[in-house]
């Protein structure tokens, strides 16, 4: 099977919504898309104190999803047909201006010899 991974960039609607989406996000939504077949895995990320560039950063908030299938298609339109459905209810809180990319693995992995 053919490996990816989903990133998805996105903040709350506004800063007083901020532990609301939070606690949506880490105890419904990630949980309701790893439920989607080929999704193997999902994880999030806040953005980090320190950064290469200079702020301001368009997005304080990053989900990783580890995707196997040999139908990226069927995939991604299941993961469509259940958007914002008892499947995977959409919270208020995220704001709707955010990215979503899907990489296909290149290359291998390239780890540290220290």
């Amino acid at each position: 099977m053919a490996e990816y991974q989903y990133w998805v960039l996105t903040n709350p609607t506004t800063p007083e919504q901020e532990d609301e989406y939070n606690e949506w996000y880490d105890n419904v939504h990630v949980h309701d898309a790893a439920a989607v077949p080929g999704f193997q895995s999902a994880q999030r990320f806040e953005l980090a104190e320190h950064q290469r560039g200079e702020a301001p950063f368009p997005y304080k908030y990053g989900a990783m999803y580890e995707i196997e299938t040999d139908d990226l298609a069927g995939t991604i339109a299941q993961l469509q047909r259940r958007y914002n459905t008892p499947d995977m209810v959409i919270s208020e809180a995220l704001h709707p201006e955010r990215i979503g990319l899907i990489f296909a693995k290149r290359g291998p992995r390239v780890e540290s010899k220290d």
